[in-house]
């Protein structure tokens, strides 16, 4: 296991007793295929593990291309990770992001894994809206957001913190490794370049209104391992013609928004609940 130091500032003062409350704990978690990241109140570091569990004597991977394979086997996960680390008494109220193509059948999968933490509330939100988050981005104006991960790439079209178009991929930073056969090269990184230039060129293509090309001319914020590969981001901004801004930290970006988020949440679920960003399981 790794950890992060976590960049987040101390909340205002009138919150300044709430990550150190042990009736109020939290919890921010990014469920990743490659990689899962959670940030717990009382903390300030972020917990960054590989998502893999063991069962029968061989390793798991619960969650393959953004979708959750094996809900158990997430549940042990995510026990052995932040089990030990939640007071005894009390319930955390949880905010976990979300792909944004997740749907339904994602939202209630996650719901039976994180159960394991005892949650008294879990709100999710898209990745694409926490890494907005995460970086305070202007939510008045459209905003394009590309995530790389490991093994799936989004983009998604915020208009007033709203997701109003996303595309995917189940392809990501790791397939870049992989080689056909033994003496094959692997997949140049432009095959990565290509397929998010061809997602945004649909949204281009399908969107009546001018938002689309709007968030385009204000340029598109990069998220996930795959801002940390300069080619990527260089071959994006020629391909779009469009400014492309690799976020800081770009892979803890979404769980880092999301932490922002719980703050936020912090006492008023309810309110949270009710927007766009984030809703109840």
């Amino acid at each position: 296991m790794t950890t992060t130091p976590s960049p987040l500032p101390p909340g205002p003062a009138r919150h300044r007793s709430w990550p150190w409350c042990r009736q109020c704990s939290g919890i921010a978690l990014d469920l990743g295929s490659a990689r899962t990241r959670a940030w717990t109140s009382g903390r300030r570091m972020i917990l960054d593990v590989p998502t893999v569990t063991f069962h029968g004597g061989g390793a798991v991977y619960p969650i393959r291309r953004g979708a959750i394979v094996d809900t158990s086997g997430t549940a042990r996960m995510l026990d052995r990770l932040l089990g030990h680390r939640l007071p005894r008494f009390g319930r955390p109220l949880l905010i976990l992001t979300s792909p944004v193509l997740g749907g339904v059948a994602y939202r209630a999968e996650a719901r039976i894994a994180v159960e394991v933490l005892r949650p008294r509330t879990v709100l999710t939100i898209p990745t694409a809206r926490a890494v907005a988050s995460a970086v305070d981005a202007d939510l008045a104006r459209p905003l394009l957001v590309v995530d790389i991960g490991a093994h799936l790439t989004e983009v998604a079209l915020l208009a007033d913190g709203a997701v109003v178009d996303a595309r995917h991929t189940a392809l990501g930073t790791s397939d870049l490794d992989r080689r056909a056969s033994p003496t094959a090269p692997p997949p140049p990184s432009t095959h990565l370049t290509d397929c998010v230039v061809a997602m945004v060129t649909a949204m281009l293509g399908q969107d009546r209104s001018s938002r689309t090309l709007e968030a385009l001319r204000r340029g598109a914020l990069l998220a996930g391992g795959g801002a940390l590969l300069p080619e990527v981001s260089r071959g994006l901004a020629e391909q779009l013609h469009a400014p492309v801004q690799p976020v800081p930290a770009p892979h803890t970006a979404a769980v880092r928004g999301a932490a922002k988020l719980l703050r936020a949440a912090h006492g008023h679920p309810s309110t949270a609940a009710s927007t766009d960003a984030a809703h109840p399981l």
